[in-house]
C-alpha cells in the first residue's frame, strides 16, 4: 500500500510542476504590454497629422510644438499616460492565466461526464465491485478519478489486512483519501491568487492614473490665470477617465473569472467528497 501511495504522490507532484510560472510569464507580459503601448497604441497612424511624426511611435517622434491629436480609439487610449501600459499588462495577465486555468481545470475534470462517473462508481461500490470501480477511474483520468483511485487502492489493501481492527482500517482509509485530495488541490488552485489580486489591484492602479489625470487637469485650470487652457484641461480629464475605464474593465473581468474558476474547483471538491463518503460507507458495510 505504501508503495502505491508513493507512486501516486510522484504522479501528482509531476502534474503540479506543470503550468505557467508567474515569475517568468509576468515580466514577459509586461514587456509585451509596453510594446503594445508604444508601437500599437502609439502608432502615428492613430493620430492626426501623422506625416509630422514619421514612422515608429509617437513616443519616439519629435512632437514638441506640434498639435497632435488622436483620431482613433487606440490613439485615445494612448493618451491615458504612463499608467496605461501597466493596466494593459494587468489585462493580458488576466487573459493568459485565465486560459491556463481553463485548460488545467478542463484536464482535472477528466474525460466524459463527471456526474455519470460519480453515479457509476457509487453504483459499483454498492455492489462491492472494487476492481470495476478502479477501471472507471483509469478511464476518467481526472483529479476526481485520481483521488478515488487512491481511495479504492487503499480500500483493497485494507480489506486483506488482518493486523488492524475495523476502526483502525476506517481511520487509515479516511487518511489516504484526505492525503490524495490534499495533493490534488494545489494543482487546481495554482495561480488563482493572481486573478484574485488583480481583481483588486487593477482598480487601485487605475485610481492612481485617475488622480494623476485630475492633477494635470486642475493644474491646467489654475496655470492659465484668468483664461484656463481648455486643451490641457480636457487632456487631463480624458487621461483620468481612460485609466478609470481600463482599470474597472480589468478588475471586473478578473473578479468574474476568479469566481467562475472557484466554482469549478468547489464542484470538483464536492464530487470528491461525495465519492469519498461512499467509499467509507461501502468499506464499513462489506468489511
Amino acid at each position: 500500500m505504501e508503495m502505491n501511495v508513493s507512486k501516486n504522490d510522484e504522479q501528482v507532484i509531476a502534474r503540479k510542476s506543470g503550468g505557467l510560472n508567474p515569475a517568468i510569464i509576468i515580466p514577459i507580459i509586461f514587456a509585451i504590454g509596453i510594446c503594445i503601448y508604444l508601437f500599437v497604441l502609439g502608432s502615428p497612424g492613430n493620430f492626426k497629422d501623422a506625416d509630422k511624426l514619421g514612422a515608429g511611435s509617437v513616443a519616439f517622434s519629435d512632437v514638441e510644438g506640434k498639435d497632435i491629436h488622436p483620431e482613433s480609439f487606440l490613439g485615445i487610449i494612448y493618451k491615458g499616460g504612463v499608467i496605461v501600459p501597466i493596466l494593459i499588462t494587468f489585462m493580458l495577465t488576466v487573459i493568459v492565466f485565465s486560459i491556463e486555468r481553463a485548460l488545467v481545470l478542463g484536464r482535472a475534470a477528466g474525460k466524459g461526464n463527471l456526474d455519470n462517473f460519480v453515479i457509476q462508481v457509487r453504483s459499483l461500490l454498492n455492489q462491492n465491485k472494487i476492481d470495476e470501480a478502479l477501471e472507471e477511474c483509469d478511464r476518467q483520468q481526472g483529479s476526481v478519478g485520481n483521488v478515488v483511485k487512491e481511495g479504492l487502492t487503499t480500500y483493497k489493501a485494507l480489506s486483506h489486512d488482518t493486523t488492524l481492527n475495523k476502526e483502525q482500517k476506517m481511520v487509515a482509509l479516511n487518511k489516504a483519501i484526505e492525503e490524495a485530495t490534499t495533493l490534488e488541490m494545489p494543482m487546481l488552485e495554482k495561480n488563482m491568487m493572481i486573478l484574485s489580486t488583480l481583481g483588486t489591484v487593477a482598480t487601485l492602479v487605475a485610481l492612481l492614473g485617475t488622480v494623476i489625470g485630475m492633477i494635470k487637469a486642475f493644474f491646467a485650470l489654475g496655470s492659465g490665470g484668468g483664461t484656463p487652457d481648455a486643451a490641457a484641461l480636457s487632456t487631463g480629464i480624458s487621461e483620468a477617465l481612460i485609466n478609470t475605464a481600463l482599470g474597472i474593465g480589468t478588475s471586473a473581468i478578473a473578479i468574474i473569472l476568479y469566481n467562475f474558476f472557484t466554482s469549478k474547483i468547489d464542484g470538483l471538491t464536492y464530487k470528491i467528497d461525495e465519492i469519498a463518503m461512499s467509499i467509507q460507507q461501502s468499506f464499513a458495510e462489506f468489511n
